[in-house]
C-alpha cells in the first residue's frame, strides 16, 4: 500500500506504480516486505533493498535460487527500477509506461530516493530490573469414568 494512501487516504495511479515497486522486490529477493527479517534485523525489505542499494551491494537481495540462472546486470537493474517505483514522493515515481521501458530498453535510470515506508523498527531491549519472571502453565487432561 502506498504511503499517500496509508497516510492520507489517496489514490493515484502512482499507487498501483508503489504496489508493483514492492512486488519486484519481493520476487527478486524470495521474501515478503511485511514480516521481512534479515541480517538488518531492524528494517523492512523495502529498507534492506535501500541499504543494499546505497552500498552498490543489490545482488546480495537476490534470492538464492536466482542466482544461478540471473543475469547479474539484469537483476541489478530490475532491483533499481523497483526502487524507482516505491519512492516516498509520488511524483518520484515513473509510470507504468515508463517503467516498461525502463525494464525493456538499456536506457540510463535516475538515481532512486529513500523508499516509502523505509522503516526501521525499533529494537527493544528488556532491561528489568527486577529480575525475570516465570510463567506457570498447567495441562488438564480429561479422563473417562
Amino acid at each position: 500500500m502506498s504511503p499517500e494512501y496509508a497516510v492520507h487516504g489517496r489514490f493515484s495511479v502512482k499507487s498501483d506504480v508503489f504496489s508493483f515497486g514492492v512486488l519486484v522486490l519481493e520476487i527478486v529477493s524470495g521474501k515478503k516486505n511485511s514480516g521481512f527479517s534479515g541480517e538488518d534485523q531492524h528494517l523492512n525489505l523495502l529498507g534492506h533493498a535501500w541499504t543494499l542499494y546505497k552500498e552498490e551491494r543489490s545482488l546480495e537481495l537476490v534470492d538464492p535460487y536466482l542466482c544461478d540462472s540471473a543475469n547479474p546486470n539484469e537483476v541489478v537493474r530490475i532491483i533499481h527500477v523497483g526502487l524507482l517505483c516505491v519512492q516516498q514522493c509520488p511524483d518520484d515515481r515513473p509510470s507504468m509506461a515508463s517503467v516498461v521501458g525502463m525494464l525493456g530498453n538499456e536506457v540510463a535510470l535516475p538515481q532512486a530516493n529513500q523508499p516509502g515506508f523505509y522503516t526501521e523498527r525499533d529494537v527493544l531491549v528488556n532491561k528489568s530490573t527486577t529480575g525475570c519472571s516465570s510463567n506457570i502453565v498447567t495441562i488438564t487432561q480429561l479422563e473417562a469414568r
